[in-house]
């Protein structure tokens, strides 16, 4: 008997499209409402939950998308909680409000023509390998379960001024004095939620890009070009400008400069406001993030804790520790008083109460958290990543560097400089990152780690 080479064709499928830790793929050729049905149906059979939120962005395919996942949840008896449109951090607000399973149709910073869907399981805990999606992968792999004899029901729930009211609720604007914000929500949904989050008598928003437009003909839904961002802040005099990506809950912040303000400073700025609120609480940042952070964080008593890299992982050791605040190098910061979810808009209301109550320009703030020269993440194209990794372990261990295999390899040399290389699981690539002391350090150290990176490929 010879292999299906239909079957075989659907798994090379699901290997591109199941991440880790998402499922994103390019609309109708590799995720379509077919597979977005599949996705309802085996995620209601593997949590077995009674109902499962579902919520979408604003990108043109995904109301399609959404429908069909729901009528896959209907389908294996579980009711739909009806979030709508909405933010991702929107949907684990629901998610963990209701204590139900979520699943948001996004492709978060993809091009337009991408889509996909975020899971998470009830009280907003990610869903990643470890924890359903490699279960889900091989559950799509199988044949469709069998409907059931009695279909849930759809529970209209779209809440978002009860997500608002909440987030709102955490932060104390009463004292700020007048500012104005630009905010770049880059036709994504955050022109949907960063007026009713953002909103306050003494806050001027000046909105860039708000129309809702899923193929963003502005900027990309990254947050790689925010030209247009800076350009603004200038031209209005703005205190600070704010972007966030296409599903609403990654945050950029520029000053009034025009000038991107460091993760690693707004990391430390809101670590700050969130000790004064739960004094000698820990704190996670991922191992890439910036020592003047980490600096930051025991300088107000908190307690650094290192992570992987990625939601998932930063979710799950700030519940580990109870941590009150977390924060990754790529603009998310994630906070316990949303179920350890990230949210661009909280972070936002922070740095609005920071700058509002201090009386300083924003680059002076993020001066003070700036000792360091970062490289910023550099992929390298390699065959084999994993050769890759153990030829840099083998030539910094022969030259005594400390090591650690934390995520990837992670070498701290004796004058302080360090890096990190990770294969990032986007393709036969390996991630650099470089911190030093001084730009000239931390570029001798990057081409150095660069080099070895790429020896192993010759």
């Amino acid at each position: 008997m010879t292999a299906d080479p239909q079957a075989q064709d659907d798994d090379d499928l699901y290997d591109l499209i199941v991440t880790p830790y998402d499922i994103r793929g390019l609309f109708r050729a590799e995720v379509d409402p077919g597979l977005a049905y599949r996705v309802g149906a085996a995620f209601t059979e593997l949590t077995g939950a009674g109902a499962i939120a579902v919520a979408h962005d604003a990108r043109e395919s995904s109301p399609c998308l959404a429908d069909a996942l729901a009528q896959g949840v209907l389908d294996q008896g579980a009711d739909v909680v009806d979030a709508g449109l909405g933010s991702t951090d929107y949907l684990h607000y629901v998610s963990g409000r209701l204590d139900v399973p979520g699943a948001m149709v996004t492709a978060g910073r993809a091009p337009a023509p991408y889509n996909g869907i975020r899971l998470c399981h009830a009280g907003a805990v990610a869903v990643d390998e470890s924890t359903g999606m490699e279960r889900l992968r091989r559950r799509l792999r199988q044949p469709r379960p069998p409907l059931t004899e009695c279909p849930g029901s759809v529970v209209p729930s779209r809440d978002l001024t009860g997500y608002a009211e909440h987030l709102r609720a955490l932060v104390d604007l009463a004292d700020i004095r007048p500012l104005k914000v630009v905010v770049d929500a880059g036709n994504g949904v955050a022109g949907l939620t960063a007026p009713l989050v953002l909103d306050h008598p003494a806050v001027e928003l000046v909105p860039l890009h708000f129309e809702l437009d899923g193929t963003f003909p502005h900027r990309a839904p990254d947050l790689e070009d925010v030209s247009g961002l800076r350009e603004r802040v200038r031209e209005t005099g703005a205190d600070l400008g704010l972007a966030f990506d296409g599903d609403g809950d990654r945050l950029l912040a520029v000053d009034e400069r025009g000038a991107t303000v460091p993760a690693a400073a707004v990391i430390a700025l809101v670590a700050r406001r969130e000790l004064a609120r739960r004094p000698g609480a820990a704190v996670v940042h991922d191992l890439v993030t910036a020592t003047s952070a980490v600096e930051a964080i025991k300088e107000a008593g908190g307690i650094p804790v290192r992570s992987r890299v990625g939601p998932a992982a930063i979710k799950a050791l700030m519940a580990e520790q109870d941590a009150a605040f977390g924060g990754g190098h790529c603009g998310h910061y994630y906070f316990r008083d949303l179920w350890y979810a990230d949210t661009g808009m909280l972070a936002a209301l922070h740095l609005l109460a920071e700058l509002g109550e201090s009386g300083a320009e924003l680059s002076e703030l993020a001066a003070r958290h700036d000792g360091y020269a970062c490289s910023g993440a550099i992929d390298v194209p390699v065959p084999d990543p994993l050769a890759a990794l153990q030829r840099v372990v083998r030539h910094f261990a022969a030259h005594g560097t400390d090591l650690d295999h934390l995520d990837g390899v992670t070498g701290e040399l004796a004058d302080g400089a360090r890096f990190n290389v990770r294969v990032p699981g986007t393709g036969p690539v390996v991630r650099v990152n470089v911190e030093a002391g001084t730009v000239a350090a931390m570029g001798r150290l990057r081409d150095r780690v660069v080099d070895v990176v790429v020896s192993a490929g010759r």
